[in-house]
């Protein structure tokens, strides 16, 4: 059975299922199949709506179910192995040997003004370039802007990390946020360990 009906937060049963299955099948990352159509669910469909250049909503709607059916994924533009952040798409991507793996929801740089710790303006961004991971802090690691959850650090204080809030627009002061649960699973997998590569596009 497949996904015939609008889905979003708080649906549940087999569409629920097929739809995290399908996901799952195309490399977007979700925290298991369980039929539940919960936030991981949502940032799934999120990456999947920002992979396909359709409206962020989170909601399973016919445009979504189209790119599901056409099984719509990012292409990477890594040859070897890397972490990909696409700024255009808000989309962090695993890259193994030049083909996507997974497809993780981010939020990076909003590109709107703030203050520095030391009292300068600066404005939100997440450079481009190609960085190595260089430290990073198996911990929630305070920070001058709030503390960020096992991060991943590739340019000075910039990195990738866990978050509580990601949402479907560029929205940090220059990190690439994931949900908790992504942040393990990058953890777990080795896909950032220190040295590796992350690109930022």
């Amino acid at each position: 059975m497949g996904v015939t009906s609008d889905l979003r937060t708080g649906d549940s049963g087999a569409q629920v299922n097929a739809l995290q299955e399908r996901l799952s099948e195309l490399g977007y990352w979700i925290d298991g199949v369980d039929g539940e159509f919960g936030p991981h669910t949502e940032q799934a469909v999120i990456a999947l709506q920002k992979a396909a250049g359709i409206d962020r909503d989170g909601i399973v709607g016919p445009a979504t179910r189209t790119a599901l059916d056409e099984g719509t994924v990012p292409s990477a533009t890594s040859s070897g192995t890397a972490v990909e952040i696409d700024l255009e798409r808000q989309l962090l991507l695993v890259v193994v040997d030049g083909a996507v793996e997974k497809v993780i929801h981010t939020s990076t740089g909003s590109g709107q003004p703030y203050e520095g710790s030391d009292g300068s303006e600066r404005i939100a961004t997440t450079p481009t370039g190609e960085y190595s991971v260089f430290r990073d802090v198996d911990a929630w690691d305070p920070g001058p802007y709030g503390a960020l959850y096992r991060p991943k650090y590739f340019n000075g204080g910039i990195a990738v990390h866990g978050y509580p809030s990601v949402p479907a627009q560029p929205a940090s002061k220059g990190c690439a946020r994931v949900s908790l649960a992504a942040m393990d699973w990058l953890w777990e997998q080795g896909h950032m360990d220190v040295y590796s590569t992350v690109v930022v596009r």
